[in-house]
């Protein structure tokens, strides 16, 4: 698999990387295997990719405790990136970023992980009760202290803050520059897909001026974009989807059009509507890693089948003509 670059630190990973948290946090209880989740890690790994992206809030902590049971047997193959900073409480999720938090956090990731250091130790959210810089600076200690190779910083636990779009890269453009006068920033992860692009604008050329990776979220529109869901066909409760406005009905409805968009570029490539929806962030820079959500095997093979695919000019500015999607988060 072709390999890029994460940040400063120049840490190479496989240009697609494995989002874990579906594998025990936010998507289909009903539908999470142990053991179909370890074959589909282990068949990521198989297949070229490397970078494997969990947190401690995730489960809480069973989706560390898995991946801990391949780190154990395939440590060398791995490049793990966890976060901190977020809290699961009984009715909300709250921000953590105290230094001595943190720092036992990565102490307890650590152990979970059954690994000796973490390769990319993410903020999930900053804490708006806490200096963003002292929370910083407690990370980079850890660095210091060998139990972490490089920093990230995360937009997408903002969303805990209610924090969404164009204002919540405002302010995460705002809180990187305070962090970057403390300890570099090796990369930046925040929600990136066709139909979520806000993060072109800013937030994507900020990192590329600088040398840092990017790490594209939800690359699949939380499943929207493989076109094997339909308007209506519901949620459990406890997926996320539940309660996002693009997965109304009328709005998964609506959102149609950029579903067969991708279908009819996918049809002259001899490609699935993922694969071309992740070929599509692949092309939006040479420091972009997606990072797509799967748990199950056949899932992650098709994901990372497309490295391979090359999108034409005439292909891109296609996708670019698709409708914007249609209801947000705000």
């Amino acid at each position: 698999m072709e390999r890029r670059t994460i940040g400063a630190a120049a840490l190479e990973v496989g240009a697609m990387g494995l989002g874990c948290m579906p594998m025990s946090w936010a998507y289909t209880a009903s539908q999470q295997e142990g053991d179909g989740s370890l074959r589909a890690v282990h068949s990521a790994l198989d297949q070229g990719t490397s970078l494997l992206d969990t947190a401690d809030m995730y489960g809480p902590f069973t989706n560390e405790l898995l991946l801990g049971r391949v780190l154990k047997k395939r440590r060398h193959d791995v490049f793990i990136s966890t976060k901190v900073g977020l809290l699961v409480g009984d009715q909300h999720i709250v921000a953590n970023g105290r230094p001595g938090y943190i720092k036992r956090a990565c102490d307890a990731s650590l152990r979970r992980l059954q690994t000796g250091v973490i390769d990319l130790y993410q903020l999930h959210c900053a804490d708006p009760e806490v200096p963003v810089e002292e929370t910083w600076g407690a990370m980079a200690e850890l660095v210091a202290a060998g139990k972490v190779r490089a920093l990230g910083f995360s937009a997408i636990g903002a969303r805990a803050g209610r924090r969404t779009g164009a204002r919540m890269h405002d302010e995460t453009l705002l809180q990187l520059r305070r962090v970057q006068q403390v300890f570099p920033v090796s990369c930046v992860q925040a929600e990136l897909s066709v139909w979520s692009p806000d993060a072109l604008d800013a937030l994507l050329p900020w990192c590329a001026a600088r040398g840092i990776g990017f790490m594209a979220a939800m690359p699949l529109g939380n499943g929207f974009l493989t076109g094997t869901l339909t308007p209506g066909q519901g949620f459990e409760p406890d997926d996320v989807r539940a309660r996002h406005p693009r997965f109304t009905a009328d709005m998964m409805a609506a959102n149609q059009p950029v579903v067969a968009g991708l279908r009819r570029v996918a049809g002259r490539l001899g490609a699935t509507p993922a694969q071309v929806a992740l070929a599509w962030v692949l092309a939006q820079g040479s420091h972009v890693v997606p990072v797509p959500g799967a748990k199950k095997e056949r899932w992650v093979v098709e994901n990372a089948g497309a490295v391979r695919l090359r999108l034409a000019a005439a292909d891109l500015a296609e996708i670019a003509a698709l409708p914007p999607a249609r209801g947000s988060w705000d």
